[in-house]
C-alpha cells in the first residue's frame, strides 16, 4: 500500500512537515493536479469566500482506478475507515 498526500504549498515549504510526519507529500503550487481532482474549489470560513484544499482521499486501485472516494474529510476516524476499505 502506498499513501500520498498533496499540497498547495511550494516545495520548500513542505521540508520540516515531510520530516515530523513521516509521510510522503505531493507539492501542486500551480494546482493542476489538485484540480484535475476536484479538490482545489471555493471554501467558505468566518463569512468569507476563497480558493483552497477541500480535504479529500481517494483509494486508488494498482491498475489505476479510482475505487472510493471520501470528500470533505473529517480527520477523527477517517484514517481507519480507509485503511479498512483498502484491505476490502
Amino acid at each position: 500500500m502506498l499513501i500520498l498526500g498533496a499540497s498547495a504549498d511550494p516545495e520548500i515549504d513542505l521540508a520540516k512537515f515531510r520530516a515530523k510526519q513521516k509521510l510522503p507529500l505531493l507539492s501542486d503550487p500551480n494546482h493542476k493536479m489538485l484540480e484535475s481532482y476536484g479538490v482545489w474549489r471555493v471554501k467558505k470560513f468566518m463569512g468569507r469566500s476563497f480558493q483552497g484544499i477541500v480535504r479529500s482521499t481517494f483509494l486508488i486501485s494498482a491498475d489505476g482506478k479510482i475505487e472510493q472516494i471520501w470528500d470533505s474529510v473529517k480527520v477523527k476516524n477517517h484514517a481507519a475507515e480507509v485503511l479498512a476499505a483498502a484491505s476490502q
